[in-house]
Protein backbone atom coordinates (compact mmCIF):
# COMPACT_ATOMS: atom_id res chain seq x y z
CA UNK A 1 0.00 0.00 0.00
CA UNK A 2 2.03 2.94 1.18
CA UNK A 3 5.45 1.52 1.20
CA UNK A 4 6.06 1.93 -2.51
CA UNK A 5 8.96 0.28 -2.87
CA UNK A 6 11.35 -2.47 -2.43
CA UNK A 7 13.91 -1.81 -0.76
CA UNK A 8 14.56 -3.60 2.63
CA UNK A 9 13.97 -0.78 5.49
CA UNK A 10 14.53 -2.09 8.89
CA UNK A 11 12.38 -0.13 11.36
CA UNK A 12 13.58 -1.21 15.38
CA UNK A 13 10.32 -1.03 17.49
CA UNK A 14 11.11 0.04 21.09
CA UNK A 15 8.02 -0.04 23.95
CA UNK A 16 8.46 -1.85 27.28
CA UNK A 17 4.72 -3.30 26.41
CA UNK A 18 5.07 -6.10 24.42
CA UNK A 19 1.86 -6.11 23.02
CA UNK A 20 2.32 -2.64 22.21
CA UNK A 21 5.31 -3.99 20.03
CA UNK A 22 3.31 -6.61 18.75
CA UNK A 23 0.71 -4.23 17.28
CA UNK A 24 2.75 -1.71 15.85
CA UNK A 25 4.88 -4.71 14.16
CA UNK A 26 1.62 -5.22 12.80
CA UNK A 27 1.18 -2.61 11.16
CA UNK A 28 4.55 -2.34 9.42
CA UNK A 29 5.53 -5.60 8.15
CA UNK A 30 2.76 -6.23 5.97
CA UNK A 31 4.10 -3.30 4.13
CA UNK A 32 7.14 -4.69 3.67
CA UNK A 33 9.08 -3.14 6.21
CA UNK A 34 11.87 -5.63 8.24
CA UNK A 35 11.25 -5.10 12.33
CA UNK A 36 13.68 -5.38 14.99
CA UNK A 37 11.91 -5.54 18.55
CA UNK A 38 13.30 -4.13 22.03
CA UNK A 39 11.64 -4.00 25.35
CA UNK A 40 13.87 -1.13 27.34
CA UNK A 41 16.32 1.88 25.31
CA UNK A 42 19.17 -0.03 26.72
CA UNK A 43 18.13 -3.08 24.26
CA UNK A 44 17.21 -0.50 21.73
CA UNK A 45 21.06 0.85 21.44
CA UNK A 46 22.59 -2.23 20.93
CA UNK A 47 20.57 -3.67 18.07
CA UNK A 48 21.49 0.72 16.75
CA UNK A 49 24.95 -0.79 17.70
CA UNK A 50 24.77 -4.04 16.02
CA UNK A 51 22.29 -4.28 13.28
CA UNK A 52 21.38 -1.92 10.18
CA UNK A 53 18.47 -0.04 11.39
CA UNK A 54 17.16 2.37 9.27
CA UNK A 55 14.08 3.73 11.79
CA UNK A 56 13.12 3.82 15.12
CA UNK A 57 9.44 4.08 17.03
CA UNK A 58 10.45 4.56 20.77
CA UNK A 59 7.55 4.34 23.16
CA UNK A 60 8.18 7.71 25.13
CA UNK A 61 7.30 6.23 28.94
CA UNK A 62 10.05 3.28 29.86
CA UNK A 63 11.75 2.45 32.64
CA UNK A 64 15.23 3.39 33.04
CA UNK A 65 15.45 5.09 29.88
CA UNK A 66 12.72 7.33 28.30
CA UNK A 67 11.73 7.43 24.63
CA UNK A 68 13.54 10.63 24.71
CA UNK A 69 16.55 9.86 26.13
CA UNK A 70 16.76 6.85 23.72
CA UNK A 71 16.22 9.02 20.77
CA UNK A 72 19.33 11.04 22.12
CA UNK A 73 21.70 8.53 22.35
CA UNK A 74 20.46 6.78 19.14
CA UNK A 75 21.58 10.21 17.38
CA UNK A 76 24.92 9.56 19.23
CA UNK A 77 25.48 6.31 17.31
CA UNK A 78 23.63 7.48 13.87
CA UNK A 79 22.93 10.91 14.12
CA UNK A 80 20.63 10.77 10.51
CA UNK A 81 18.48 8.24 11.59
CA UNK A 82 14.96 9.20 11.65
CA UNK A 83 13.51 8.37 15.12
CA UNK A 84 9.65 8.66 15.84
CA UNK A 85 8.02 8.70 19.30
CA UNK A 86 5.04 7.16 20.27
CA UNK A 87 3.32 8.30 23.62
CA UNK A 88 0.12 8.08 25.03
CA UNK A 89 0.80 12.09 26.68
CA UNK A 90 1.48 13.87 23.76
CA UNK A 91 1.58 17.36 25.33
CA UNK A 92 3.04 20.39 24.45
CA UNK A 93 6.10 20.24 26.82
CA UNK A 94 6.93 16.82 25.58
CA UNK A 95 6.50 17.98 21.71
CA UNK A 96 9.13 20.73 22.28
CA UNK A 97 11.32 18.53 23.63
CA UNK A 98 11.31 16.23 21.51
CA UNK A 99 11.58 18.40 18.04
CA UNK A 100 14.71 20.15 20.50
CA UNK A 101 16.32 16.41 19.91
CA UNK A 102 15.42 16.33 16.38
CA UNK A 103 12.73 13.53 16.69
CA UNK A 104 11.18 13.22 13.21
CA UNK A 105 7.97 13.23 15.06
CA UNK A 106 5.51 12.45 17.34
CA UNK A 107 2.43 9.69 17.04
CA UNK A 108 -0.25 9.87 20.21
CA UNK A 109 -1.15 6.78 21.64
CA UNK A 110 -3.83 4.85 20.57
CA UNK A 111 -1.66 4.71 17.43
CA UNK A 112 -3.84 5.01 13.68
CA UNK A 113 -2.40 2.84 11.29
CA UNK A 114 -2.31 5.32 8.94
CA UNK A 115 -0.89 7.90 10.92
CA UNK A 116 1.89 5.82 11.65
CA UNK A 117 2.58 4.47 8.04
CA UNK A 118 2.41 7.90 6.31
CA UNK A 119 4.75 9.41 8.99
CA UNK A 120 7.53 6.08 8.39
CA UNK A 121 7.22 6.47 4.84
CA UNK A 122 7.71 10.12 4.95
CA UNK A 123 10.50 9.69 7.24
CA UNK A 124 12.50 7.53 5.39
CA UNK A 125 12.02 9.17 2.03
CA UNK A 126 13.00 12.51 3.51
CA UNK A 127 16.17 10.16 5.27
CA UNK A 128 17.36 7.94 2.15
CA UNK A 129 15.34 9.45 -0.86
CA UNK A 130 12.95 7.79 -3.00
CA UNK A 131 13.92 4.40 -4.17
CA UNK A 132 15.61 3.95 -7.56
CA UNK A 133 13.38 3.24 -10.50
CA UNK A 134 14.00 -0.90 -10.70
CA UNK A 135 13.11 -1.23 -7.14
CA UNK A 136 9.68 0.46 -7.61
CA UNK A 137 6.85 -2.13 -7.87
CA UNK A 138 4.75 -2.91 -11.06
Amino acid sequence: MMATYRRPYSILITDDDVGCRETLRSIVEPEGFETRMASSGEEALDIVREAPVHLALLDMHMPTLTGLETLQLVHQINALMPCILVTADPSEGLMRQAFRARAYSVIPKPVSKHVLLYTVVRALLRAYGPPPKDEEKP
